[in-house]
């Protein structure tokens, strides 16, 4: 019982058939053009000519609906107004209705001028009822006559009970075709089978960007802050005794801090659909500078670069720089000091990546100093997966890790 009068009580009830009844009166500016027919056939009988004038009428409706601005609006109409959960449409490029799904959108603008005009009529009617009709609670006579069919009440009490009754009449006519409206919204104005699969690559190369802008700050930031505070601890030491290795270590942190802003401003860009500036283009000709910050960090690196890296690609050169990236990050937070050990060799099939380093009890920094989130290696793993590459990280011998990355290198075209 309650459950049946919540409908009753819905504000979209009410909201939706104002939407109904709004469409009714805008298509309204349509029926003299569908009249024109009639008008040019004077001996048309009038049954035949109705019939025209209602085709003719309809046919103009729904061919405002094949236009894409007219769905659109029919689309935000009924989210609002109807509550109806619709998806956004694709964006402009992207695949449209085609074939009879193009019908759907003229259909529903046909059926809910159709809908809006019987509702709005018989709730006019029965509201007009609800309040003549209580006329004869004097015993004085009242009725109503629509179309050659006639009511009559003479009781005085009865004529309010019967115009309660039309007043929840009107009700109910309100929540039954909100409720068709509502029916028939997710049918004919949801996406169609081209429009899905649209949203759901448009939804995917979203995530895909997200993932990979993911993938880019982590290995930024996580390099600029372990690089930072290292550089800054060996500033903190050597400020006294040797303040030009303090400027310098200084020097690089300014340095590996504006980078990392650089970075972390287009990411947020990209995330909040700005007009983001140009992508930091980072590749392995950056590479001697990002060494030169670790060694200004008080690290070791001892780089073996064989070949042309001038000629490997640009995808892939940014791929392999932020993956050495994350390799000599790594090798900062858990080695044990020592040398690392970078190798790059450039080929014209394939490109070799490694980042070898000691394991074992760090002498310069107590365990624990750097936590880790434990999303380096498998995002370094998917990364490669998606260059159709072969990733390795484990021991290598005695007290030694090796990261190893072996990329494909596509001819270019």
């Amino acid at each position: 019982m309650i459950r049946g009068l919540r409908p009753l009580l819905s504000g979209f009830t009410y909201a939706g058939a104002l939407f109904a009844y709004g469409g009714a009166l805008a298509s309204l500016p349509l029926l003299p053009l569908a009249a024109l027919p009639v008008l040019l056939w004077p001996s048309v009988p009038e049954g035949l000519g109705i019939v025209v004038v209602l085709l003719v009428w309809g046919a103009l409706i729904g061919a405002l609906g094949l236009a894409g601005v007219t769905r659109r609006l029919l689309v935000v109409g009924a989210r609002k107004l109807l509550g109806v959960p619709l998806p956004e449409a694709p964006r402009a490029g992207a695949a449209g209705p085609s074939g009879a799904d193009r019908l759907r959108t003229p259909l529903w603008l046909v059926l809910y001028v159709a809908l809006g005009w019987t509702g709005m009529l018989l709730t006019a009617v029965l509201t007009v009822a609800g309040v003549v009709l209580p006329g004869n609670w004097l015993d004085s006579r009242a009725g109503l006559t629509l179309f050659d069919w006639s009511v009559r009440l003479t009781g005085g009490w009865g004529s309010w009970v019967a115009a309660l009754c039309c007043l929840l009449l009107a009700v109910a006519v309100c929540a039954a075709v909100s409720g068709a409206l509502r029916w028939l919204a997710p049918r004919l104005l949801g996406p169609s089978a081209a429009e899905r699969l649209a949203l759901a690559a448009e939804r995917e190369l979203r995530l895909a960007e997200r993932n990979r802008l993911a993938h880019e700050l982590h290995d930024s930031i996580g390099h600029t802050l372990t690089a930072t505070t290292i550089q800054a601890a060996v500033a903190g030491e050597v400020l006294t005794a040797d303040p030009v290795a303090a400027r310098a270590a200084l020097r690089s942190i300014e340095e590996s801090s504006r980078a990392a802003l650089e970075d972390l401003d287009y990411a947020l860009g990209v995330l909040r659909e700005e007009a983001a500036g140009t992508a930091p283009q980072r590749t392995l000709a950056d590479l001697p500078e990002l060494m030169d910050r670790l060694r200004h960090a008080g690290a070791v690196v001892e780089p073996e670069l064989t070949g042309e890296l001038a000629q490997v690609q640009g995808t892939l050169s940014r791929a392999a720089y932020r993956i050495l990236q994350e390799g000599l990050t790594n090798a900062l937070r858990h080695g044990a000091g020592g040398p690392i050990q970078v190798g790059v060799r450039s080929a014209p099939d394939v490109l070799e990546l490694s980042v070898v380093n000691r394991t074992g009890k760090r002498a310069a920094a107590p365990a624990g100093s750097f936590p880790t989130s434990g999303h380096g290696l498998p995002g370094l793993a998917e990364r490669v997966r998606l260059l159709h590459g072969e990733f390795s990280a484990g021991p290598d011998g005695a007290e030694r890790w090796r990261l190893a990355v072996r990329l494909p290198v596509r001819p270019t075209p």
